[in-house]
C-alpha cells in the first residue's frame, strides 16, 4: 500500500476517533440512570441486533471472552436493560434480549447524538456539508471491505451504529457497538 492510503488511513482514524470520543463526552452528562459502560452498551446494541442470541454468540461478536461477556450480561440484567431467557431447545443455554428500557435508551442516545451531530453540521459552510455527504457512500464502501476478512486475519465486525456508525453508548460512549464496534469500546449506540 502506498504512502498516502497510509497517510489517509491513519487521519481518517484519527478524526473519527476523535469525533466518537467528543460526542460521546458531551452526551454521557445528560445520560440517565443507571451508568453504563461503554462494555455494556455495546452489548446492549449487539443483542438489539441480535435478539435471542448465546453469550457465546455475544462473545464472538464483541471478540471477548464467554465469562467475560457472561459478567456484562449479569450486570445489565441486574439493571434491567437485558433478559436472559433458556433456550427451549437447549436448557443449558440462555437467549438474550434487551428490555424495552434498553431500547428507549439507544433510541434516545441515537436521537441525541444526531442532533448534536446535526446542529453542528449546520454550522458548517454548505460547501462542507454536501463535502461531508458526499463522501458517506465511499466511506461505507470502505466499512464494507474492512469487513472483509483479509489474509487470515480476523473479520471485523461493522456494527451499524454502533461501529458501522457503532454507535457508541447510551451513556454517551459505542457506535456499538467496532474502532470496537468499539475498540476504545465505545459506549452507546
Amino acid at each position: 500500500m502506498g504512502s498516502d492510503g497510509v497517510r489517509l488511513g491513519g487521519d481518517l482514524m484519527d478524526v473519527t476517533m476523535a469525533m466518537r470520543r467528543l460526542v460521546r463526552r458531551r452526551l454521557r452528562d445528560a445520560a440517565p440512570p443507571p451508568d453504563l459502560r461503554p462494555a455494556q452498551v455495546e452489548l446492549m446494541v449487539v443483542v438489539d441486533r441480535n435478539p435471542g442470541m448465546s453469550v457465546a454468540a455475544a462473545a464472538r461478536e464483541l471478540r471477548l471472552a464467554d465469562n467475560s461477556v457472561s459478567t456484562l450480561v449479569n450486570q445489565l440484567v441486574r439493571a434491567g436493560m437485558l433478559r436472559r431467557e433458556t433456550d427451549p431447545d437447549d436448557r443449558r443455554a440462555a437467549r438474550l434480549e434487551v428490555t424495552d428500557a434498553a431500547r428507549r435508551r439507544i433510541a434516545d442516545w441515537r436521537d441525541r447524538r444526531a442532533r448534536l451531530v446535526g446542529a453542528r453540521l449546520e454550522e458548517l459552510s454548505e460547501e462542507d456539508r454536501e463535502t461531508i455527504t458526499a463522501a458517506l457512500p465511499a466511506l461505507r464502501r470502505l466499512l464494507a471491505r474492512l469487513a472483509e476478512p483479509t489474509d487470515g486475519a480476523p473479520r471485523a465486525v461493522p456494527n451499524g451504529e454502533a461501529g458501522g456508525g457503532g454507535d457508541g453508548d447510551a451513556n454517551g460512549d459505542s457506535d456499538g457497538a467496532q474502532e470496537h464496534p468499539s475498540s476504545d469500546h465505545g459506549g452507546e449506540a
